[in-house]
């Protein structure tokens, strides 16, 4: 049977990541780099997640525009929280492996929901922004 998985696990693989995410946001290249994989994972992934993932562009998308300065309106936490819930997803050291089917993706899909959860006014706040300045719809790119 899969393994089980709780909210304070959930909480403690964000609050884990958190340090290395703050390093690689001072570093543009490496944030590249990071969408990029993200990218591919999100491809990979069953099409049946799609509405649970709907917003990894949009997050991707906050986190691209702070790291190039175009949106500051953000705290530097929040985007840290954002990158660490991407480096989860891209690392493949999860709660419960992916090769299982079905309950593989499902800590994925929990820890993108948490860190959604966590950042949803900042994440309100960003499509708003981007709303306001007729910028497209946030699109998975590297």
């Amino acid at each position: 049977m899969a393994e089980q998985f709780t909210t304070e696990q959930v909480q403690e693989v964000i609050e884990t990541g958190i340090a290395q995410a703050q390093e690689l946001l001072s570093d543009p290249a490496k944030i590249e780099e990071l969408l990029g994989q993200l990218q591919e994972k999100v491809k990979e992934m069953p099409a049946a997640t799609g509405e649970a993932l709907a917003n990894i562009p949009l997050m991707a998308s906050m986190v691209k525009s702070y790291v190039t300065r175009e949106y500051a309106e953000v705290s530097p936490k929040v985007v840290a929280t954002l990158v660490s819930a991407f480096l989860y997803l891209v690392r493949g050291k999860d709660l419960i492996r992916d090769d299982i089917p079905v309950l593989g993706i499902v800590d994925d899909i929990a820890v993108i929901a948490l860190a959604m959860k966590i950042d949803e006014k900042e994440l309100a706040a960003y499509k708003e922004w981007r709303e306001e300045n007729q910028m497209p719809e946030a699109k998975l790119e590297a």
